[in-house]
């Protein structure tokens, strides 16, 4: 256990466990107690337990040997109309014998299967639906054909809140007797946007480290502190060009930032609140950012469109008296 990923050591192993996303597992937990489900669509962002909820959902169905009850394909590998009409026909086909009369195929990634694929297993969905039930998860639902998405019940999983995140990655902390500052936690679950399984990954790339501090996060990352990047800002608007420009290639070097990665850093520094700006301002810095970042995924030339930027900066600065 020692050897195996954070993600995979703490992931929820019964419905009990699971984080959030309580209206769905109470809906699951009935299924169980009546020892039927239909064939399901999880569908949501990643990280936030569609196919650790699929697992659960097995586990409390079959007990421990829920394995042996289960096909699990990732449909981003094994995404084509063979797979479909080989493996999963043939384990779909066959009858279980025990109290639950039916066995689950788990087709991870669904969305990423071909419309062949798919047409197969709407098929298939019907043929077997005495003996097998289908659960699929897809990030993008809508690439799942209309006749699959009307013969499951949809649940849809939203991304994970703050109060849910933190508390988890404080457990795995005390766990693994782990020295983490509360903010570093909070910077975790930012920088994770809701997905459990990012913000798992980013503790322990940072508990490597040592002690979990904010900087160490931004460090193993691969971005820079936001403080940095508000006095890139500040340094530009008050019309030190040089400096700010000074600030830039330190940045760059120092955190092997891209331009891509320092323009989408500049945007959200731009919204934040320590960031003390006129509204007008802010919107003009916002609109050129936007034609930054256009240039930049055009392939323009990282230093010379982030110099432009600045030097737009300063003019404007200038023009609004920061």
């Amino acid at each position: 256990m020692s050897e195996l990923l954070w993600a995979e050591k703490y992931r929820p192993k019964t419905l009990d466990e699971v984080i959030n996303q309580k209206e769905i597992v109470e809906r699951l937990k009935k299924f169980v107690a009546e020892r039927n489900i239909p064939h399901m669509l999880f569908a949501g962002p990643p990280g936030t337990g569609k196919t650790t909820v699929a697992h659960a959902l097995a586990h409390d169905l079959y007990g421990e040997n829920y394995r042996q009850y289960m096909l699990e394909l990732n449909a981003s590998d094994e995404r084509k109309i063979e797979v479909i009409r080989t493996k999963v026909k043939e384990f779909a086909r066959s009858k279980v014998v025990g109290e639950v009369g039916f066995k689950i195929v788990l087709l991870d990634e669904a969305d990423n299967m071909t419309s062949d694929a798919q047409q197969a297993l709407r098929r298939l969905m019907e043929l077997y639906s005495a003996n097998t039930r289908f659960i699929l998860t897809a990030n993008y639902p809508s690439k799942i054909i209309e006749p699959i998405q009307s013969r499951c019940a949809v649940f849809r999983f939203t991304a994970l809140k703050k109060e849910d995140v933190v508390p988890r990655l404080q457990y795995i902390c005390q766990n693994e007797n782990l020295k983490c500052r509360e903010r570093a936690l909070e910077v975790i679950y930012e920088l994770s946007e809701g997905d459990m399984r990012r913000a798992i990954n980013i503790l322990q790339s940072a508990a490597a480290l040592g002690e979990v501090t904010e900087e160490v996060v931004y460090k193993v990352v691969g971005l820079a502190h936001p403080r940095e990047i508000r006095e890139m800002i500040q340094l530009a608007l008050a019309g030190n060009f040089l400096e700010a420009r000074k600030k830039l290639r330190d940045l760059m070097i120092t955190y092997g930032l891209s331009g891509l990665d320092v323009i989408k850093q500049v945007h959200r520094e731009i919204f934040s609140s320590d960031l003390k700006i006129p509204e007008d301002l802010r919107v003009m810095i916002a609109d050129y950012a936007g034609e930054i970042q256009f240039r930049l995924v055009e392939g323009a030339d990282d230093e010379i469109q982030l110099n432009a930027f600045l030097a737009r900066l300063a003019l404007l600065g200038r023009k609004f008296k920061v």
